[in-house]
């Protein structure tokens, strides 16, 4: 049932909800399909992955968009997110993902030092929270936007790119129904699957997440649900 679960994940193209689990596997759960999904998310990150190289873009947006109305890198009560896509050549490499508290260099900071190596360049808006980069290894291209941030889209294509199919893929294939707790696993599974794109072989792809889940300490619908009560970290690095 394991490998029927695993292979129902790694076969759909745009990634399957806990309802396509249940119906495919002919559980009489949906709590069932719901945990065994989570808990393949939970294996989606490969610890020791490498970094990022290169020409790296980074910016941040907000779980269901942008709130115009709010100064700086407000968000009011929705989820802050920040995106790291690789450039290759024109087009779009491997990316990284990570909900953050707030957009300051406490948040920022960490997140380009564990998704991207030294020595690469990163391409920022003019945000004071990316300030500092250039003295930790860093080549960093700033580009001051002028304007309204959706200009951002036009000077920084490859991230926002990334962001606009994220966004679309939590929209068509959850329905949009997310909650802000569980999202960094969501992450996990898009990244997985984005930086696996190009893959020809599902079977590749079956077999990496095989290889990852009986490497990963397991989790109980307990902790998932109840993370605090569990012990267990709300927040994941990504």
């Amino acid at each position: 049932m394991w490998f029927r679960a695993i292979w129902y994940v790694t076969s759909q193209k745009n990634g399957g909800s806990a309802l396509g689990m249940q119906r495919v596997l002919g559980l009489k759960s949906y709590q069932t399909a719901w945990t065994w999904l989570h808990k393949l998310r939970r294996a989606m990150v490969r610890p020791g992955r490498d970094r990022l190289t290169g020409w790296v873009e980074v910016d941040e947006t907000y779980l269901g968009g942008l709130e115009e109305s709010l100064a700086g890198r407000q968000h009011g009560d929705k989820v802050l997110i920040v995106v790291a896509a690789q450039a290759n050549g024109s087009g779009i490499g491997r990316v990284r993902m990570r909900v953050i508290p707030d957009a300051s260099a406490a948040s920022l900071h960490p997140f380009v030092l564990d998704s991207i190596a030294p020595g690469s360049t990163v391409h920022t808006d003019g945000w004071q929270g990316y300030k500092g980069l250039n003295k930790c290894g860093y080549d960093h291209e700033v580009t001051v936007l002028h304007g309204v941030r959706k200009d951002a889209s036009k000077l920084l294509p490859r991230v926002h790119l990334v962001i606009s199919l994220l966004k679309r893929w939590l929209l068509g294939t959850h329905q949009g129904a997310v909650s802000h707790r569980h999202l960094a696993y969501y992450l996990d599974e898009f990244t997985f699957r984005f930086n696996r794109r190009s893959s020809k072989s599902r079977g590749k792809l079956f077999f990496r997440l095989v290889e990852q889940a009986v490497a990963t300490d397991p989790a109980t619908y307990s902790s998932m649900v109840h993370p605090t009560r569990a012990g267990a970290a709300i927040s994941r690095i990504t």
